[in-house]
């Protein structure tokens, strides 16, 4: 029971991760999955991916494919509509933080 509610509050802090990651440089799933591993967030794929597709079907992340090694990998950078977002959830973090840190 308590793991399905940490997974679902967690959910909103590995999305801002995506996107500040997607801001810096392009991001793949499986270096995404290990960024978020060294954070403490054990997801696997098959959470992963879903939540990439979702965040660029909401215009938050634009997918480029790209051949690497004979294989199709497909690269995530935020957008314009993400970085906003983005903006917008650290100011949002940072007043939480604020309230809570105590």
């Amino acid at each position: 029971m308590e793991d399905k509610l940490l997974r679902k509050l967690f959910l909103g802090f590995i999305q801002i991760h995506i996107l500040h990651h997607a801001m810096e440089h392009p991001i793949y799933g499986a270096w995404m999955l290990d960024e978020l591993r060294e954070h403490g967030y054990t997801i696997s794929p098959g959470t992963l991916y879903p939540i990439l597709h979702s965040m660029e079907k909401d215009g938050l992340l634009h997918m480029n494919e790209r051949n690497v090694g004979g294989k199709i990998r497909k690269y995530y950078t935020a957008t314009e509509k993400g970085q906003e977002i983005l903006d917008e959830a650290r100011k949002k973090a940072y007043e939480l933080f604020k309230e809570i840190k105590d």
